[in-house]
């Protein structure tokens, strides 16, 4: 093809098929436009006065024109408008009316700015600001249109639609750099630099963990968790979208901070980490070593009575319980509740005892005291295959597990996919009696939570540890990949309202909807997660949400990568070095 007729052609690709100006708005195929200008400001005007208008969670293009004037030009012009105003103060007075503040206030502005343009320190511009908003209809515009509106004369800035001039003032936000619309309004230097910079939600403090780059405006994302109402985070994205890169991530950051660390590992990917930072890796499977007794108790915290302690452990080991065993009668509820209590007090552990040195009892300590009971047959049947049968290794023996290095990866990958979850429950149970024994900084992760939100017991208990973490200062990370089945449990929402933090990674098109939806996303940040690099995302923090791009350096990816040929091409390098040595 010719030169010549490229830009023709380039012309006809990218132009739309029709366009339909109308005197309020233009319609381009299925989507409505509007441009409004700002038209009057007030006197004063407060530094990022513009920022609520930027940071709107819509689509829209601001166009902001500067203009600079001749200064000899605006000085002849404020000595004329300053003599008129005098002359009418002289009228004023001669004629004995009260003083006007408003003709004083006009003279004594007048006289400061033209001080300020003689001497050089300020200049002067026209000025003119347009949005154009886009929506799915002409309702939608006047929704947007209203609220820009709102946010505005709470300032007592006001703005106007470009009514009849549409066309002119769609061109002139377009980014040409053409001001076709020529709505201008004359203000010196320092009104004008109160709408400078272009200002996103910065999230930028002065003490907390480094999570990334802000891609809106390249600042660093150093935010401290512990900061906020609740210290907890959710983690969504799909497979190999860089949840765990972001999470081991943090968690390196924190243990340089003295935080202790708790993860519970479905797929082993932190057993590197572990290792390499002097932490401890427990494996938990049926033929594992490594045992939890769900019957250990923690100590009571200052202010609780054992009474209270011994009432909430019950509650969880009778929801760890309807886990195992499956649906419950409510008689068979209430059985189970009465066999747990008794089982302690074989072991002298009484809602009215001291039992800080008490040896708590194992599972077949209950199967013995349900047998001894009236209709507690099926319950023993269903409780057999955990203390005698194939799973009697599991969960029938004493903890030999010690909470108290600094980091703790709890490893379950090896475990029969129908354990899983009463794993997760298990862990879950440990840790957190060991959180309420002890006042200190902690983050627990739960990696594919989805696993435990399937069941009933599983999600309360969750959901329960989300409301309370706080309290202990302590910070729950959720994590999963599995967003539909999340969300479609009654406990997933919750689990996310009661999360000040939200990260949200690149999505699949399948569950990016119930996505956009649960979070309330625009269409800009709903391509954005679809079509995201690995590791970009989005960013919650309380009401501000930014763009991420998580990085690390290349110390700390050799010890959180968990892309596999990054994996093999590690252990190369490390079994030359041996071989080398």
């Amino acid at each position: 093809m010719p030169d010549e007729q490229k830009p023709q052609y380039l012309d006809e690709m990218l132009a739309p098929s029709a366009l339909n100006i109308s005197a309020s708005d233009i319609q381009i195929g299925s989507k409505f436009l509007r441009t409004i200008f700002i038209v009057t400001y007030p006197r004063y005007l407060n530094a990022n006065w513009f920022s609520p208008i930027i940071n709107m969670d819509r689509v829209f293009d601001i166009a902001i024109f500067v203009h600079p004037q001749d200064t000899a030009r605006i000085l002849k012009k404020l000595r004329d408008k300053l003599g008129r105003l005098q002359a009418q103060d002289i009228e004023e007075q001669a004629a004995g009316k009260v003083r006007n503040p408003v003709l004083e206030t006009a003279i004594n502005d007048i006289e400061e700015l033209r001080d300020q343009l003689q001497q050089g320190t300020d200049r002067f511009f026209e000025l003119g600001v347009y949005i154009t908003i886009y929506g799915n209809s002409a309702d939608e515009l006047n929704e947007i249109e209203n609220k820009i509106k709102g946010i505005l004369e709470a300032q007592l800035v006001y703005s106007k639609q470009a009514t009849f001039r549409m066309k002119e003032a769609f061109s002139s936000t377009l980014p040409l750099g053409n001001d076709k619309l020529e709505v201008h309004t004359a203000l010196n230097t320092e009104p004008i630099s109160s709408i400078f910079p272009f200002v996103s939600y910065d999230l930028t403090m002065d003490k907390g963990l480094l999570y990334g780059i802000n891609t809106h405006n390249n600042s660093l994302v150093l935010f401290d968790r512990f900061s906020l109402e609740n210290a907890n985070m959710v983690i969504f994205g799909k497979s190999g979208g860089g949840k765990s890169y972001a999470v081991k991530l943090e968690v390196l950051r924190s243990l340089m901070f003295g935080i202790q660390v708790f993860i519970i590992d479905p797929e082993n990917e932190y057993k590197f980490l572990a290792d390499t930072v002097g932490g401890t890796n427990v494996k938990i499977s049926i033929a594992s070593q490594n045992h939890i007794n769900p019957f250990d108790l923690p100590k009571p915290m200052p202010g609780e009575t054992p009474s209270d302690v011994l009432r909430s452990h019950i509650l969880n080991i009778t929801g760890l319980l309807r886990l195992m065993l499956g649906q419950l009668t409510p008689e068979e509820e209430a059985m189970l509740d009465e066999g747990v209590t008794q089982t302690y007090a074989i072991k002298d552990i009484t809602y009215n005892s001291d039992f800080s040195n008490a040896e708590p009892p194992v599972l077949s300590d209950l199967q013995s005291v349900l047998q001894g009971m009236t209709g507690t047959d099926s319950l023993v049947i269903r409780l057999k295959k955990y203390t005698e049968g194939t799973f009697s290794g599991f969960l029938n023996n004493p903890t030999n597990v010690v909470l108290d290095n600094q980091l703790v990866v709890f490893s379950i990958r090896d475990m029969e996919e129908e354990l899983r979850p009463v794993a997760m429950y298990l862990v879950l149970n440990h840790i957190w009696t060991r959180i309420r024994a002890e006042l200190r900084q902690r983050l627990m992760v739960v990696d594919e939570a989805w696993w435990l939100m399937k069941s009933a017991a599983g999600g309360d208990f969750l959901l329960n540890v989300a409301k309370r973490a706080r309290k202990y200062f302590l910070g729950l990370t959720t994590i999963s990949q599995d967003i539909p089945d999340f969300l479609s449990s009654p406990y997933g929402k919750p689990i996310i309202t009661n999360s000040s933090l939200q990260m949200l990674l690149k999505q699949s098109p399948a569950s990016i909807d119930l996505v956009q939806q649960t979070f309330a996303l625009t269409d800009s940040e709903k391509f954005y997660l679809l079509e995201s690099q690995v590791g970009h995302g989005l960013f919650f923090a309380g009401s501000n949400h930014v763009g991420l791009r998580i990085i690390a350096s290349y110390q700390e990816d050799q010890v959180i990568t968990s892309d596999p040929r990054q994996i093999l091409e590690i252990q190369e390098a490390k079994k030359q070095l041996a071989e080398n040595k």
